[in-house]
């Protein structure tokens, strides 16, 4: 049995799992951030299994010599940084397949409630108002959708995209992305010019800081909905606001927030955040969209079935 500290909640059904490939969990999801580089000092963790606790750079390596793999539980690595793993010879494992699913379905239901006003509308019945016509809605089916980045959850989404009927077209910068038949693939240019909604699906890295921003949202022919279920910081979050202010974007669906610790703010942040938890055009929710007790499970599974092939293959060696 080889060691594995896990310092996040998971889903119960993890240590079975592990057990049954030969490796030991060692379980300690109220583990402080701080305590960690001890906690991997310790034992001889031949792996960590993180989900957003704290960040794992070189200086956290540098108190597991022998760790041999890194496992996210989620899609996002941006709390991993992926050159010290590499320089250090560690394995990185994430589970973006565990949630996809999860994540289209929830994109589908946000853009829905933004084109169909249940948001707002249910908001009004509760207090006695009854307004139908101020109500009355768009069909996603008439739309062409855009998806900037076209990965696992840009794919889930399509997939139920095409369901409607809509037109759906997809933008990626990794020359190896191909289609598979759920979305035309297009140039940044034409998604611009054709696109009458966007949805965000690219992760967040320093290249990618604010790549949505004022120049980005300039660009588009169309008056557009916006839904972003990736990152916050992929977008600048006061743009997006502006946008919405000039009617340029006709209603945003953010199930993320370029700061998510709301008591943390800052004096800009918290202008822009006031105006979109205010604004009718706006649906909210926390980070949500992968967060199901389907996808809880399932992010177990995809992980342990990766670990048995690096293990199988020697890629892993005992820690």
């Amino acid at each position: 049995m080889t060691l594995c500290l896990i310092i996040d909640d998971m889903h119960p059904s993890l240590l079975p799992m592990l057990r049954s490939i030969g490796v030991e969990g060692d379980y300690q999801p109220k583990l402080l951030a701080a305590d960690v580089p001890a906690a991997l000092a310790a034992r001889p963790y031949a792996g960590l299994l993180v989900r957003s606790k704290l960040r794992v750079a070189a200086s956290l390596l540098a108190h597991g010599p022998q760790l041999r793999y890194v496992a996210r539980a989620g899609a996002g690595i941006d709390n991993i940084d992926v050159d010290a793993l590499a320089a250090a010879g560690v394995v990185l494992v994430n589970a973006p397949e565990g949630n996809r699913d999860a994540v289209g379905e929830f994109a589908t239901g946000q853009l829905l409630a933004l084109l169909r006003h249940s948001i707002t509308a249910d908001a009004e019945v509760r207090r006695a108002e009854w307004h139908r016509e101020a109500n009355r809605g768009e069909e996603l089916g008439t739309k062409t959708v855009g998806l900037l980045g076209y990965g696992h959850m840009g794919r889930a989404f399509a997939r139920r995209l095409r369901g409607f009927g809509c037109t759906v077209l997809a933008h990626d910068n990794d020359p190896e992305v191909v289609s598979d038949g759920n979305a035309e693939l297009v140039p940044l240019a034409e998604l611009h010019t054709r696109a009458e909604v966007i949805s965000i699906h690219i992760p967040y890295s320093a290249a990618n800081h604010e790549v949505v921003n004022e120049a980005f949202l300039a660009e588009f022919a169309h008056r557009i909905w916006f839904v972003n279920t990736a990152r916050g910081e992929v977008v600048d979050q006061a743009a997006l606001v502006a946008r919405l202010q000039s009617g340029q974007v006709r209603g945003a669906a953010l199930d993320v927030l370029a700061n998510e610790k709301l008591a943390t703010l800052t004096p800009a942040q918290q202008a822009s955040f006031d105006y979109l938890r205010a604004a009718p055009h706006v649906v909210l929710s926390p980070h949500i969209g992968g967060w199901t007790h389907q996808s809880y499970q399932r992010i177990n599974e995809v992980l342990v079935a990766k670990l048995e092939k690096l293990l199988a293959n020697d890629i892993v060696v005992n820690g």
